[in-house]
């Protein structure tokens, strides 16, 4: 019985109480909603930092996860002579699965762990608590911002991530398998002529922007959260941008599949 309260005490409850308190920080940040026109200037820099300074990241590594996705693909077809049907499953593969979910985990990596970092140092210098007695919501003048524009960053780095690994699939299709590269071309377009009923885009783009998106809200409220939290100081900012990165690439991971499921 002890090693059971043990065990709830040092992983079940700190688990709990960092899920509550993402959930309340979510449904505060839903609520404050209205506000953004007052920080659109903050939301700008955000999606200025989010955006631009970790493009050239995420597009090089969507470009070799296609061609990785290409090759493995490709050589298993090439048993059965199938290899020109690489571009009908590259092409949607990446807009639909890889695209938004390396995203998502690189964008954990790097901007969730600088949003619990930043917000971290600013609660242990109580920062949040002069926010506090001036009587400024923290939640609409910190976290609005950085919500807004990951929410809004993923989706357009996912269609990128998408592209440039298309393009590299077609690189491998060409080089490695032996297929002209206007047939790639033409199987990727094909493949993704499927359109959402909703609105008028490819269903697989659609799907893996809305899981983009979800993930992007995800990510960002998970850091803001996490940071919020931080105590001890120098020790306790580390642990909190640790477990930031952790519970937002579990979460992704999580929810990529019951996503998938849902939109099928």
């Amino acid at each position: 019985m002890s090693f059971i309260s043990n065990v709830g005490r040092t992983v079940l409850r700190p688990t709990v109480e960092a899920a509550g308190k993402s959930v309340s920080l979510a449904l505060q940040t839903l609520a404050v909603l209205p506000q953004t026109p007052r920080r659109l200037r903050s939301t700008l820099e955000q999606m200025y930092l989010i955006g631009v300074k970790t493009l050239h990241v995420v597009l090089m590594v969507g470009f070799f996860i296609g061609m990785i996705v290409a090759l493995q693909v490709g050589l298993q077809l090439a048993t059965f002579s199938q290899q020109e049907s690489i571009g009908l499953i590259v092409a949607p593969m990446m807009a639909l699965e890889m695209a938004p979910l390396i995203t998502a985990i690189l964008l954990a990596a790097s901007v969730g762990s600088a949003m619990a970092a930043e917000l971290g140092t600013m609660k242990v210098q109580e920062e949040l608590t002069a926010l506090d007695v001036l009587s400024v919501n923290a939640v609409s003048y910190l976290v609005l911002p950085r919500v807004l524009a990951l929410t809004i960053m993923s989706p357009l780095l996912s269609a990128m991530v998408a592209w440039v690994g298309t393009l590299g699939g077609g690189i491998v299709a060409v080089s490695q398998l032996g297929i002209s590269f206007e047939g790639y071309v033409h199987n990727s377009m094909d493949s993704m002529r499927v359109m959402r009923e909703i609105v008028p885009i490819p269903k697989y783009l659609y799907d893996g922007l809305l899981k983009a998106m979800i993930f992007g809200f995800v990510t960002a409220i998970v850091g803001c959260a996490s940071g919020m939290a931080a105590a001890n100081g120098a020790k306790g900012v580390g642990q909190t941008t640790r477990s930031a990165v952790r519970n937002a690439i579990i979460l992704i991971i999580v929810l990529d599949f019951y996503l998938g499921k849902a939109l099928m």
